[in-house]
């Protein structure tokens, strides 16, 4: 089967690092994404920033470019609280937000929010069938076992039009629920293998069977443009993290390895193209690079120029 690279978007992550103002520095880096011809920038929900909030402030002063968010954890969160947050973004974008959800991680909601982890996957049913409807301006009368969601105020936002939602799924039960529920999925280091063999069919399948389109797959891809071996230890150690979760382990034993460094595309540009296109190969229909925010201003700058270059040729190129 050949896959044309003309479907292809490629997009990048905001690091934000550039200086004392973290919003004012993504909207930096944003810009010079949007000037590389990059299709869409992302980033990341953590407890310090809003990225909801983020995304939709850079949207408003970037134009031209889409923004993105992965991923919302759904423990702690309420999906009318959300799908509000959504559609002001979705406003103040005119059009260009993306909104990716999470099920998160044990110890994160366990000791940080104090919630227990109970039923993820039931929960996260709720949580998206509660959303749907919400964030195509519907009202919802949604009463679960575990969320309750009714539209006792208006829902919709005047300017917002539907936001797309995927979710960060890489195990079986969570990609049948965002192939039925969901418009695509936005795993990270699932590498091109676990990518074929199992993101993909599964989600696929799902969909499939339950009459949607075909998902969009969005795979986050750490990334750096360098040639620096400073950069692939600072890569090691800030991937380390993930090693913490169980999630995370299993999809890397998938890929065949237990260290995340692995999976990262580090050399120049050819090299990062080359290992893009392996993603590509395995049925990502888009990939977003993600330099770990730890990396210097010219590491993140000439990954950012790569993105763009990969959009703007896209049209005359192919993979087989």
């Amino acid at each position: 089967m050949s896959i044309t690279s003309l479907a292809v978007r490629y997009g990048v992550t905001l690091a934000g690092t550039g200086g004392h103002n973290l919003v004012e520095s993504a909207v930096d880096e944003a810009r010079e994404a949007a000037e590389a011809g990059v299709d869409a920038v992302w980033t990341g929900q953590r407890l310090d920033y809003d990225a909801i909030g983020l995304a939709g402030l850079v949207g408003a002063r970037v134009p031209g470019i889409d923004v993105g968010v992965s991923a919302v954890p759904v423990f702690a969160r309420h999906p009318l609280l959300v799908a509000s947050q959504a559609q002001t973004a979705q406003a103040a974008t005119g059009g260009r937000f993306h909104l990716a959800v999470a099920l998160g991680a044990p110890p994160i909601v366990e000791q940080a929010f104090g919630l227990p982890w109970e039923r993820p996957v039931a929960r996260l049913r709720e949580f998206l069938t509660a959303l749907g409807p919400l964030l195509r301006g519907e009202p919802v009368q949604h009463e679960g076992e575990l969320i309750t969601a009714r539209s006792m105020l208006p829902t919709h936002v005047p300017g917002a039009t539907h936001t797309p939602v995927l979710v960060a799924a890489m195990a079986p039960k969570a990609l049948r629920i965002a192939g039925e529920l969901a418009d695509g999925t936005v795993p990270y280091l699932a590498g091109p293998r676990a990518l074929a063999e199992h993101v993909v069919p599964a989600i696929t399948a799902a969909a499939a069977e339950a009459g949607r389109p075909a998902p969009r797959i969005v795979a986050l891809v750490p990334a750096a443009v360098t040639t620096s071996e400073e950069a692939r230890r600072t890569m090691a150690g800030g991937l380390a993290f993930y090693t913490r979760f169980e999630s995370y382990r299993r999809v890397l034993a998938l890929n065949g390895t237990e260290n995340p460094v692995d999976l990262a595309l580090i050399g120049d540009e050819d090299t990062v193209a080359a290992g893009v296109r392996e993603y590509v190969e395995a049925g990502a229909t888009e990939v977003v690079l993600t330099a770990h925010h730890d990396l210097d201003a010219a590491t993140q700058s000439r990954t950012r120029r790569l993105a763009g270059a990969l959009a703007r040729s896209r049209s005359a190129t192919s993979v087989s």
